[in-house]
């Protein structure tokens, strides 16, 4: 399916720089060769050695653990050789060297190099060989990237039951289903007299509503994967000094951003992936906006807009304490227009149908007409007594669409709930069909056909060579 996917590779499979252990992978056939000139002998597979790895003269490059897999066997369904070392970046590199080097050695017997054709493996390179020859589907192959990105332990535990199979389990169960109903209406195209009994008879419709009642249970867990999986941009917003730092490091658990009581101490953008019940979000502390007092405010101030028009969800904190520490009801009357200004700024600026929560701080400080003026669908909370930000953190959860489902979530991606998506809308044109008086039974099937299509890209049964390519490339390499 791609080009030179027959060739021998050979990659470091460990994370760049120094570790206890390090591994160099070889994949592909006949690699006795480059065993017997690295190891010295031959190896028996699934059976771990001890062993002096050496170099084209005889010394020993490092002592380490030599594994060997015999196709199909392994993780590529090919022969694969693994060298366990110490993980130092200078060892691990001669024996790469040390791999590529054996392979184009010549072989005494038939002038030929021992391996011809080995080369260094593209990223991704051996998962995807992994899928082409068929063990592992491209939601399992998918599934393994996510877990090494997983940024939270929920998210690890997802991804793993994609990895074992579960979400390729239900698509293939919503195929099996989808296929015999398939079945069904070809043959009504052979008999079109008795299209509609042939299908009354047969229950197509209650075959249907039972296909589409399992894909929206598939739906459900994969939305949720997603989210596990990519998260929700909140960006926090509001004017100077109304404790934007002070919420982002209440939410993070730690002191990422510098506060102090001099207004304007935020001149830059902080940001933090933080986790709410396993979820996570992406949090940004914004410069405060006002009219910017000097250039490097003002470059703050812009990227703190550049922030607010990119957001899923934006946090608009308000200061309680303004109406007890201004001078004059003249000030804090300002300050409420001001807000009141941003507001319909922030609203102009976001993308369609993106939140806004009104969150109102230093609840601790307020007086009572200020904590008559947070009623409504905002947040009270107190950044400095932690008074209201459990609630914060459920709504939080909710604006990123999480709900915790008792069957578990899987992993999924956004490619994912797109297909998903377009089968649900097949199914329910086809639904449309049946209802009907005279359906037209060509587009019943036609709808039946795009549907299994679209389930089909989610394994890779069908799927075009540049999904694959783009899906592949970004595996970091030796996996």
């Amino acid at each position: 399916m791609f080009a030179g996917n027959q060739d021998p590779i050979v990659a470091i499979a460990t994370a760049p720089g120094r570790g206890a252990v390090g591994i160099v992978r070889v994949s592909g056939k006949g690699l006795g060769p480059v065993i017997n000139a690295i190891c010295g002998r031959p190896l028996m597979p699934r059976h771990v050695s001890y062993m002096p790895f050496r170099d084209a003269g005889g010394g020993i490059i490092d002592q380490g653990l030599a594994i060997y897999f015999l196709g199909p066997h392994s993780f590529t369904g090919e022969d694969v050789l693994e060298l366990q070392a110490h993980g130092g970046p200078v060892v691990l590199q001669l024996l790469l060297t040390r791999c590529l080097e054996a392979a184009a050695e010549i072989d005494a017997a038939s002038s030929q190099p021992r391996l011809p054709g080995l080369r260094p493996a593209r990223p991704g390179e051996f998962t995807e060989r992994a899928f082409l020859n068929d063990k592992i589907d491209l939601a399992q192959a998918e599934a393994i990237a996510d877990l090494i990105d997983a940024s939270t332990e929920t998210a690890a535990r997802s991804a793993v039951r994609s990895m074992s199979g579960e979400l390729s389990q239900a698509v293939k169960t919503l195929l099996e289903q989808l296929i015999h109903l398939r079945m069904l209406v070809e043959a009504t195209l052979d008999f079109p007299d008795e299209d509609l009994d042939f299908l009354e008879q047969a229950d197509a419709r209650g075959q249907l509503e039972r296909l589409q009642a399992t894909l929206a249970g598939v739906m459900r867990r994969a939305a949720q994967g997603a989210i596990l999986r990519e998260g929700i941009k909140v960006v926090i917003a509001g004017q100077p000094n109304v404790g934007k730092s002070s919420l982002l490091n209440a939410l993070a658990g730690a002191e990422l951003a510098i506060v102090t009581p001099i207004a304007g101490t935020t001149r830059d953008k902080v940001s933090q992936l933080i986790q709410i019940d396993g979820v996570p979000l992406h949090v940004v502390d914004t410069a405060g906006l006002r009219e910017a007092q000097g250039e490097v405010e003002k470059i703050g101030i812009e990227r703190a807009w550049d922030e607010i028009e990119s957001a899923d969800a934006v946090l608009f904190l308000h200061d309680l304490s303004r109406q007890n520490i201004f001078s004059t009801p003249e000030n804090a009357m300002s300050y409420i227009a001001d807000d009141a200004r941003l507001a319909s700024a922030i609203a102009q600026k976001l993308k369609k149908n993106t939140p806004v929560v009104d969150v109102w701080n230093k609840a601790d400080m307020a007086s009572v007409d200020g904590l008559r003026q947070a009623s409504g669908d905002g947040l009270l909370i107190s950044v400095k007594t932690g008074e209201g930000l459990p609630a914060l953190r459920a709504r939080l959860l909710r604006l990123a669409g999480w709900q915790a489902l008792p069957e578990g979530v899987f992993m999924a991606r956004e490619r994912h709930v797109r297909a998903l998506n377009n089968v649900r809308a097949h199914l329910d044109a086809a639904c449309e069909q049946l209802r009907a008086s005279q359906p037209a039974l060509d587009l019943l099937a036609e709808d039946l056909r795009q549907a299994q299509l679209n389930l089909g890209a989610i394994t890779g049964a069908f799927s075009a060579d540049d999904l694959l390519g783009e899906i592949f490339s970004k595996f970091c390499i030796g996996k």
